[in-house]
């Protein structure tokens, strides 16, 4: 066996490595099976509160009595306060009647990500729908507020969307790429002076990149501006090409500074048709397009769209300023294009409890 100058195994540094991932990875799972434990803790509580509240008549006396009485036996305890105590109440409350995984999925976010989704969105189905996001998107709590406050739900499952998504991909892609389209896109990370081009539209997502591919949600690569394509002996140029590594397809954007067309339309519809034939790999899906346009007209929309035979999507988008804490929790384009895991959630517990 081989050693270094310093009598260590050239091996060393590869057994360091290791025994490093292991032990992040063994403290990422501690933390969070304790916040599951201390969700589940949680949801107890409120459960028994609740029961007693609704069988024996209790009232709300006992809450600010159980307050008094754990911290005059556990003066160490945290995360009891009645407050708190009113919020495990509530937790209960909200997702009780949501089926019996509920409870498993609210464990998996830390207790501030709940704090969040109980006093901000009141309505059942809705709050359901942030939690699965938060999972499946690795929401940090500020952009968790940050999607609530823009209304994501809204412009997520709105049944407004303009699009031939049912008719131009078979099943379940079409459901899961109509999933992925929003109208409108926020883009409320960038402000264009009066009379701006498609080309300033452009130029300034380019800039705000990682910003950009957090609003266009989890899945997406970029693959370059200005993608050139070349039919017999003319060139092409996509604005923004994109990559989506869950629904396995090329995703083309088109921006519009101004209203949608119907000859926008038929313009995609050349574009997928060019960049399937020369780009797309053998293995990928059919590749989409989404016209991101200033403003449109849903029917004129629907009516161009209604004999493409390539997936198109029409939305729209609304400019405006990120706040500056959510601009720092927003991750790299490295990040994002290597598809990181999102399943870590390490919010700092507060002295209400609020892990």
């Amino acid at each position: 066996m081989s050693k270094s100058i310093n009598n260590l195994p050239d091996s060393y540094p590869e057994f360091l490595r290791d025994l490093k991932a292991r032990i992040q990875a063994r403290q990422t799972r501690a933390i969070l099976a304790v916040n599951q434990e201390l969700i589940a803790l949680y949801w107890e509580i409120g459960q028994q509160i609740v029961e007693r509240q609704e069988t024996a008549g209790w009232g709300d006396a006992v809450i600010t009595q159980l307050e008094r009485d754990l911290k005059r036996e556990m003066p160490d305890l945290e995360g009891f306060s009645r407050r708190n105590l009113y919020r495990m109440r509530t937790l209960y409350l909200a997702y009780r009647e949501q089926g019996e995984n509920v409870p498993q999925l609210v464990a998996q976010i830390p207790w501030g990500h709940n704090i969040v989704l109980l006093e901000k969105v009141k309505d059942p189905i809705e709050q359901k729908w942030y939690l699965e996001q938060t999972l499946d998107q690795g929401w940090s709590r500020n952009i968790l507020i940050h999607q609530i406050e823009s209304k994501l739900y809204n412009r997520q499952v709105s049944q407004a969307k303009s699009h031939n998504f049912g008719q131009a991909l078979p099943s379940p892609q079409s459901e899961l790429v109509e999933q992925a389209l929003k109208d409108p896109y926020v883009l409320d990370f960038l402000t264009l002076k009066q009379g701006a081009r498609e080309r300033d539209l452009q130029n300034a997502l380019l800039e705000k990149l990682r910003d950009f591919l957090v609003e266009l949600g989890n899945g997406f690569a970029f693959m370059g501006s200005e993608y050139p394509l070349r039919v017999s002996d003319q060139d092409f140029y996509l604005d923004l090409l994109f990559y989506h590594y869950r629904l396995r397809c090329l995703v083309v954007i088109d921006l519009k500074i101004g209203e949608f067309k119907p000859e926008d339309a038929g313009k995609m519809n050349f574009y997928l048709s060019a960049l399937d034939a020369q780009v797309k790999h053998p293995d990928d899906r059919p590749s989409v397009g989404i016209i991101l346009c200033k403003s449109k007209d849903r029917l004129i929309a629907d009516y161009a769209l209604a004999n493409m035979n390539r997936a198109i999507g029409v939305s729209t988008y609304q400019l405006g300023n990120l706040p500056l804490e959510i601009q720092a929790e927003l991750p790299t384009v490295e990040q994002l294009q290597q598809a990181l895991d999102f399943s870590k959630y390490t919010d700092n517990p507060t002295d209400e409890g609020e892990m």
